[in-house]
């Protein structure tokens, strides 16, 4: 069948403002959009800029807006997109972030908010001769903030970062603050305690869920952050006045 594509184009060195592009082609039911955007790419505009790496969902570095939603171009088939909106696909860059051409964004300030939050296991005590052992229950607790791949999906969806505070952590950030704070093993609360309690840090979050409908690892990423929140309001009333 024939598709017609919508692509914005933007090249901050020679452009002015964003323009969009449109190409025609044939294609499956069942191709998946990344295909389809390499397709232009070989045949029709070489110079499109966009960004992939795995094109299995893994690697979360073709995550892009299309027909107005956050997803990954890898996991988003044709035939889930012919029929919405006006029967074109239109796909666009990552909202929020800068672009840098075409589809492609600057995720300087995204990974910068990660890191913030010091993603990674802490804990003083001597390490054991064996490993630091968790129940099962335990390692449960932790398995949905462990899916995230920093695709920067929800980063791009959140609507705080869009309006009311750019300089909101962010969902993703919260994300992996969670997935070691509700570690058993880690002991970096106290580390991790003023890199989210601020202003900017977890509190501007206003539950519009938007991050968690636009996942594609279906992490419950709202959920994630009030627990995040109750946890930070709980340390607040054990503190002697």
């Amino acid at each position: 069948m024939k598709i017609t594509l919508e692509i914005q184009r933007f090249n901050p060195e020679t452009d002015d403002k964003p323009r969009f592009q449109t190409f025609e082609l044939e294609a499956e039911p069942e191709d998946r959009l990344l295909s389809v955007l390499m397709r232009i790419k070989w045949e029709q505009e070489p110079g499109l800029g966009l960004r992939k790496s795995c094109a299995h969902g893994v690697c979360g570095s073709d995550a892009m807006v299309v027909n107005g939603r956050e997803r990954l171009a890898c996991k988003t088939l044709i035939k889930d997109l012919i029929g919405e909106g006006r029967g074109v696909i239109r796909v666009e860059p990552l909202r929020t972030l800068p672009v840098q051409r075409d589809l492609m964004v600057d995720q300087t300030r995204f990974f910068d908010n990660y890191i913030r939050v010091k993603p990674f296991f802490i804990n003083p005590e001597p390490t054991p001769e064996q490993e630091r052992r968790q129940s099962p229950e335990e390692r449960k607790r932790i398995d949905d903030g462990t899916n995230c791949i920093l695709c920067g999906a929800c980063y791009s969806a959140c609507p705080v970062v869009q309006g009311t505070n750019p300089e909101f952590l962010g969902p993703a950030a919260v994300v992996q603050a969670s997935r070691f704070l509700d570690d058993s093993r880690d002991l970096g609360f106290a580390e991790r305690l003023p890199l989210l309690d601020y202003a900017d840090g977890i509190w501007p979050c206003e539950n519009h869920f938007e991050c968690t409908r636009v996942c594609p690892r279906s992490i419950k990423v709202t959920k994630l952050i009030n627990q995040t929140k109750h946890r930070i309001s709980a340390s607040r009333s054990k503190v002697p006045s």
